[in-house]
C-alpha cells in the first residue's frame, strides 16, 4: 500500500461542488472531485478522457483540515457576446474562495507502480495544476511525502501544517478529517457529490461519495512562542 500525502495552502482556493450559473460557490475542504481534476492535469489527460479520468475515483481519499480557512466573496460583472461578436448584455457573478486556509490530502491505492506515476506526474505536470481555480496555483512545497502503508494512519500521524501565526493565535487541540466512508469504521455517513463520471465540457457529470468524519488530536513537537521583536538587542 502506497500514500502520497499534499498539502493545499495558498492565498486562494475554491472547492465547488454545488455551483450553478451566476453564484460559484465553495466548500470548506478539497473536494475528491477536485483533487481528480489535479491528477489529470498532472497527466495531460483531456477533458473527455473519461476512462483515465475515471480511474482515479478507486484512489483511497482522505483530507484534514489544519487550517480553517476564512470565505471571501469576490463580486464579478462579466459581458455576453452573441455569435457575430456583438455586444448582448452585462451580468453579475458571484464568486467565493477560502483563503488563508490550509489542508492535507492523502492519496493511497495497492497499485505502487499506479502511485508513482502519479507521483512523478504531480513533481513534473503536464498542465499547470490549481486550487480548484486556475487564479489558484499550488504552492511549491505541495508535495509532502510518498509512504508506505494505509491513507488514515499516514494522515493521522503527519504533523500539523498550519502556519506559525496560526499556530500561535489558536490552541488547536484536535484536527477534523474527512474520508471515504469505508476508511473510517465508526460515525454517520454523508453524501457528497463529487465522484467524477465526465469532466467534459458538453455535459459534465458527477455522482455521489459516501464519506465519515474523524477527529484526531494534533501532532506538533515543535512549541509555538510569541515573537519578541526586541530579542535581537
Amino acid at each position: 500500500m502506497k500514500t502520497i500525502l499534499l498539502k493545499f495552502a495558498g492565498p486562494l482556493q475554491s472547492w465547488g461542488t454545488d455551483s450553478k450559473f451566476e453564484t460559484r460557490h465553495t466548500d470548506r475542504f478539497p473536494s475528491k472531485s477536485g483533487v481528480i481534476g489535479i491528477l489529470s492535469a498532472a497527466f495531460g489527460f483531456k477533458r473527455d478522457d473519461d476512462a483515465n479520468i475515471q480511474k482515479f475515483n478507486q484512489l483511497d481519499y482522505a483530507v484534514r483540515i489544519d487550517q480553517e480557512g476564512e470565505l471571501l466573496k469576490d463580486y464579478h460583472i462579466a459581458q455576453k457576446h452573441n455569435k457575430k461578436g456583438a455586444f448582448d448584455r452585462s451580468y453579475v457573478t458571484n464568486r467565493y474562495y477560502l483563503q488563508d486556509a490550509v489542508f492535507t490530502v492523502a492519496l493511497g491505492h495497492e497499485d505502487e507502480e499506479w502511485m508513482a506515476s502519479i507521483e512523478k506526474a504531480l513533481r513534473y505536470p503536464y498542465f499547470q495544476p490549481f486550487l480548484g481555480r486556475r487564479s489558484n496555483p499550488l504552492t511549491a512545497d505541495f508535495f509532502i511525502a510518498n509512504n508506505d502503508s494505509d491513507v488514515m494512519t499516514n494522515i493521522e500521524n503527519l504533523k500539523w501544517q498550519a502556519s506559525p501565526w496560526y499556530k500561535r493565535k489558536y490552541k488547536v487541540d484536535k484536527l477534523t478529517i474527512y474520508a471515504d466512508a469505508n476508511l473510517i469504521e465508526h460515525g454517520s455517513i454523508s453524501m457528497v457529490r463529487d465522484r467524477v463520471l465526465s469532466f467534459s465540457q458538453r455535459e459534465r457529470k458527477h455522482g455521489f461519495r459516501p464519506i465519515r468524519r474523524k477527529c484526531v488530536p494534533v501532532i506538533d513537537d515543535i512549541a509555538v512562542e510569541d515573537h519578541n521583536a526586541f530579542d535581537s538587542f
